[in-house]
């Protein structure tokens, strides 16, 4: 998720050789200041000591959710929400971008222009939702939306088999530097030996509504699942 979140704040890159990239990825974390327990969600879904292999007395975590912040001028003040775990609604991996209001908004409206990026599985698609002026004389909003969705073949590698065919002709483009990974663990570091509170909820949820703090002043998380055909409604955060 970390990686996810450096190809979406990172600067444009010198160029398109993976050295390149992976110098905007590490300049993204070495921005992030480490992780405050404090932002830290962790959870387990009910059922889950019963599974086969797991101790009786786990503490595990099934989902986290964390918030971070980027100290770099272009990022100043806007919060990275991340949530991901076991047992959700939905199995995808997305990318929301509430994009800020403007001083003078002559339509009005409470709601913001979004991005949603959407990279799988079976499904990568950018989605844009925006409020125009309804045709007529009075400045009355409405959404607007524009998707393009390329979807998988059958006959498509999957993530592990491109990786090894990356390998086998040298291409490193996926696959992180030394440095970008030492970086990444330090933002992670203060998080792993620290005991938070292991919360409980239940399969098909979001989690433990205890994560729903970490998004109060963004207006609460994005559900993909309620966002299937539209992005008319409020969501926030990258």
């Amino acid at each position: 998720m970390l990686q996810v979140v450096a190809f979406l704040a990172m600067e444009p890159p010198t160029g398109l050789h993976c050295d390149a990239i992976r110098d905007e990825q590490v300049k993204v974390f070495r921005t992030i200041p480490p992780l405050d327990p404090k932002h830290l969600v962790r959870g387990q879904f009910n059922g889950y000591k019963k599974e086969k292999g797991v101790a009786p007395e786990s503490k595990v975590e099934t989902f986290a959710a964390v918030r971070l912040e980027v100290q770099s001028w272009r990022w100043s003040v806007v919060p990275f929400l991340i949530r991901a775990g076991k047992c959700l609604p939905v199995t995808t991996t997305e990318v929301l971008v509430k994009l800020r209001k403007p001083p003078l908004d002559i339509l009005g409206d409470k709601s913001s222009n979004l991005f949603r990026f959407r990279l799988g599985p079976g499904e990568i698609s950018l989605s844009l939702s925006a409020r125009v002026k309804r045709p007529g004389e009075e400045l009355v909003s409405k959404p607007a939306h524009l998707s393009v969705v390329e979807e998988s073949t059958a006959d498509e590698v999957d993530a592990y088999e491109r990786l090894l065919g990356d390998a086998m002709h040298g291409d490193g483009m996926l696959f992180v530097r030394e440095d970008a990974v030492e970086a990444a663990w330090a933002i992670v570091d203060p998080i792993l030996a620290n005991e938070t509170a292991l919360h409980q909820y239940e399969p098909g949820s979001w989690g433990p509504r205890e994560a729903d703090r970490l998004a109060l002043d963004v207006g609460g998380w994005h559900n993909p699942e309620e966002d299937k055909e539209s992005l008319s409604h409020d969501p926030k955060a990258a």
